[in-house]
Parts: structure tokens; C-alpha cells; sequence
């Protein structure tokens, strides 16, 4: 499974952005997905989560009311709708996959998750 992470740019505070991950297989539907983070000296934030079919949907406290995750099955691909973005918000941003997924759980661990994109730089000015 490879998955491509794009959208990221540099973008002034209060801005918005929209992330896209694309994933290379048809089996997408029934992958688990999430939103992970990381900015330099610090260890991979969650960001956002989605299960199979977005019963369920799950977000970080620093992110909560500002970002929106939602995915699209017939087109393989996870979104990340970014608003009121803020100079902390500054990060590489990764998607990631958990194809172990049965139900429809969402996970919000980084160990959770075995497939991984290259990320995607957002930069936000203040």
C-alpha cells in the first residue's frame, strides 16, 4: 500500500488548507485512516482519525473545531480540511493507514498504524 500525501503549502495565519492522501489500492474502503503531525524537536502528534465508511471520526485537542477529517472511497482518498490554521499548526503531516480494521473503530496512536506517506509540509505565518 503506498499512500501520497499533498496539499501543504505556506499559508498565513488564519488561512485554510486541504490536505489529500491518496492511497494506491482498491482496497482503501476498508482501511482505518488517520492524520499524524510533526513539527522539528517534537514527537508525531495525532492530528485526526476516520474509520471504515466515517462512522466514526476522532481529533486532537489542538486541532478540535478548526480541522475536518473526511474520506472519499470511490476516489481512494483521505481529506483534511485545515481553517483557522495558526503559526503552531507549522508541521510535516503525514496520513497513515491501519488495514487491520474489522469494524468501525478509528485509532489514535501512531503504533496503531503500518503504512505510512512521506508527508507533506504546512507552513503557517504569523
Amino acid at each position: 500500500v503506498r499512500l501520497a500525501e499533498s496539499g501543504g503549502g505556506l499559508v498565513q495565519g488564519g488561512g485554510s488548507l486541504r490536505l489529500s492522501c491518496a492511497a494506491s489500492t482498491q482496497h482503501f474502503f476498508s482501511f482505518a485512516m488517520g492524520w499524524f503531525r510533526q513539527s522539528v524537536g517534537k514527537d508525531r502528534e495525532f492530528v485526526a482519525a476516520i474509520s471504515r465508511s466515517s462512522k466514526g471520526t476522532m481529533y486532537g485537542d489542538s486541532v478540535k473545531g478548526r480541522f475536518t477529517i473526511s474520506r472519499d472511497d470511490a476516489k481512494n482518498t483521505m481529506y483534511l480540511q485545515m481553517n483557522n490554521l495558526k503559526p503552531e499548526d507549522t508541521a510535516v503531516y503525514y496520513c497513515a493507514a491501519n488495514l487491520a480494521s474489522t469494524g468501525h473503530e478509528y485509532y489514535t496512536t501512531a503504533g496503531e498504524y503500518g503504512y505510512w506517506g512521506r508527508g507533506t509540509q504546512v507552513t503557517v505565518s504569523s
